[in-house]
C-alpha cells in the first residue's frame, strides 16, 4: 500500500474527485481517501512513476504535498 498527501481537499466532493481520478489510472486499485488526513492511500499492481500520479491529482485540480 502507498500514500499520497493532497491539498487543497476541503469537502466529500473533493474526495471523490481526488478518488476517481487515482482509479482511472490503470495500475491503482483500492484507493481510499481520508479528508482528515489529506492522504490517499492505494495499491500499486505495476510500478508506476510518481509523475503520473502527481499528474492525475493536479488534473483533478488539487496539489501534492
Amino acid at each position: 500500500m502507498k500514500s499520497v498527501k493532497i491539498k487543497g481537499m476541503s469537502c466529500q466532493h473533493c474526495v471523490m474527485a481526488v478518488t476517481k481520478a487515482l482509479e482511472a489510472i490503470d495500475g491503482i486499485k483500492n484507493v481510499s481517501v481520508d479528508l482528515k488526513t489529506g492522504t490517499a492511500t492505494y495499491d500499486e499492481i505495476k510500478l508506476l512513476d510518481a509523475a503520473v500520479i502527481e499528474q492525475a491529482i493536479k488534473k483533478a485540480g488539487y496539489d501534492v504535498g
